[in-house]
C-alpha cells in the first residue's frame, strides 16, 4: 500500500508539472499573440505542442506489448519526443539483448508516409518494387511494406515492417527472425489503438 501510494505522488506530480508548463505555454502564447508579437506566439504554441506529443507518447508507451514475440522489454532504452512542428510525435521502444534485439519506432506526420502510401495504393508503383528482398503485407487490415535484409557476416535474416496509418508510421524491427515470426509480432501491437491516441 505504501509502496501504491508513492507511485500516486510521484505521477501525480509529474501530471501536475506538466500541465504547469503547458498552461505556461499557452499563456504566454495567448499574451504574445495580444500584443502582436507573432513569432514568440507561435514558439510558446509549438512548446505547448511538444509538451502534448511527449504526454500522448508516454501513453502510448502504456499500451506496447512488453514482449515481442520471445524478446523482453528494455524499458530503460525508451525514447519519446516531440517537436511541436513538422514531424511531431516520437516513440521508440526497445526489445531483447544482443544478438537478437528489437524495435518499435512510430512517428506522427513521418515524411515517409506519402511515398509508403503511394507505392502501397498504385499497384503500378507497387508491381515496379521487383525487389525480392520486399513485399506487401497486410497486418490488422493495414497495407504494409515488409523488407527482409540478409547480413552478409554473419547470414542471418533480420526483418523491417513499415505500417502506415492515416498520418502515423509504424515500424517494427527483429534481428535473426523469419516473416512468420515478425508477422505475428506485429499482428500483437494494438494499431487501431495507438493510431487513435497518436491523431
Amino acid at each position: 500500500m505504501k509502496k501504491f501510494s508513492l507511485i500516486l505522488i510521484f505521477l501525480s506530480v509529474g501530471l501536475l508539472s506538466f500541465a504547469q508548463d503547458f498552461d505556461k505555454n499557452v499563456a504566454t502564447a495567448k499574451s504574445t499573440y495580444a500584443s502582436g508579437n507573432l513569432q514568440d506566439s507561435r514558439f510558446a504554441m509549438e512548446q505547448a505542442l511538444r509538451d502534448l506529443d511527449i504526454a500522448i507518447g508516454k501513453e502510448i508507451l502504456k499500451v506496447l506489448p512488453v514482449k515481442l514475440g520471445s524478446l523482453a522489454v528494455v524499458e530503460k532504452e525508451d525514447n519519446v519526443t516531440g517537436s511541436g512542428s513538422y514531424v511531431g510525435l516520437y516513440v521508440n521502444r526497445h526489445y531483447g539483448a544482443s544478438p537478437k534485439r528489437g524495435s518499435i519506432e512510430i512517428i506522427n506526420n513521418s515524411p515517409m508516409i506519402n511515398s509508403l502510401n503511394a507505392i502501397l495504393s498504385m499497384p503500378v508503383i507497387g508491381g515496379m518494387m521487383r525487389d525480392e528482398n520486399q513485399k506487401m503485407v497486410k497486418i490488422q487490415g493495414y497495407k504494409s511494406i515488409l523488407n527482409k535484409q540478409v547480413n552478409s557476416d554473419t547470414g542471418k535474416t533480420n526483418y523491417e515492417l513499415q505500417i502506415p496509418m492515416n498520418n502515423t508510421l509504424v515500424t517494427l524491427k527483429i534481428d535473426d527472425t523469419n516473416e512468420g515470426e515478425i508477422t505475428a509480432a506485429a499482428n500483437a501491437i494494438p494499431l487501431a489503438k495507438i493510431v487513435q491516441m497518436a491523431q
